[in-house]
């Protein structure tokens, strides 16, 4: 470590200043109040300030200052728990996704599941993705599928990872309603189709006109899986005029 020493800029016969004020001031961020530590509660707190904020005003027009009023801290202190709105924000969509993967999985793996018919094993999982999305504090999901374009390409990546491992949940129940002929469309096609559906519910959900998180999964239900009976007797029905 270099140190620069003033050779002959203190006199001999005074006294060197206390030990006090020759100390150095440490360098980089201020020591954290008590308040301020990152005890878990403070980071949640910002988590969920900031998904508000960004799903209500727009990543862009939403600051840090306005974040920390929100979660009723000072201007400064979301930076002592993260680096930059930036990072705030792919924090916010990374706990939006492991939450709703936790939350998957434990529906999946619920007792009585697996001794459910295919359909209904896929209502439990649109019912978990309504809750995710409109739920209480759902506020996390909706940013990341409206605001993932302001990720750079590494954090992208990562997200990515984690919305592949929440669709693959998807899979085994869909492969076993194409199998039955539950289900029309190809797999692969059918799971973009059927979360691309689910996801915009974010944008024209309003629960003041009525309509209840169970009421759009028997929608979504109706809407994805083919009715009972052969094809023949879908097309007479389909052909037959009202007055018939």
């Amino acid at each position: 470590m270099l140190a620069f020493v003033i050779v002959g800029s203190m006199k001999p016969d005074v006294a060197p200043p206390p030990a006090e004020s020759s100390a150095k001031r440490p360098r980089g961020r201020p020591r954290k109040t008590e308040d301020e530590r990152d005890d878990g509660n403070r980071r949640l707190a910002l988590l969920t300030a900031a998904a508000q904020l960004f799903r209500r005003k727009g990543f862009a027009a939403t600051t840090t200052r306005d974040i920390a009023a929100a979660a009723g801290m000072q201007s400064g202190s979301p930076f002592y728990h993260f680096k930059s709105k930036n990072a705030l924000l792919y924090a916010v969509m990374e706990e939006g996704m492991r939450s709703a993967l936790a939350r998957l999985h434990a529906a999946t793996q619920a007792p009585g599941y697996d001794a459910l018919a295919p359909s209904a094993q896929l209502r439990v999982l649109v019912t978990v993705h309504f809750e995710v999305l409109l739920g209480p504090g759902s506020d996390f999901v909706p940013v990341m599928l409206y605001e993932a374009r302001s990720l750079p390409p590494r954090q992208h990546k990562a997200l990515g990872q984690l919305i592949a491992e929440y669709e693959t949940l998807w899979l085994p129940v869909l492969n076993a309603l194409h199998a039955s002929g539950e289900l029309r469309a190809p797999v692969r096609l059918a799971r973009l189709l059927i979360l691309g559906a689910l996801n915009w519910s974010v944008q024209w959900f309003d629960p003041k006109k009525g309509a209840s998180l169970q009421e759009l999964s028997d929608a979504a239900m109706d809407l994805f899986l083919q009715p009972c009976g052969t094809d023949q007797e879908l097309r007479s029905n389909f052909a037959r005029s009202p007055t018939d």
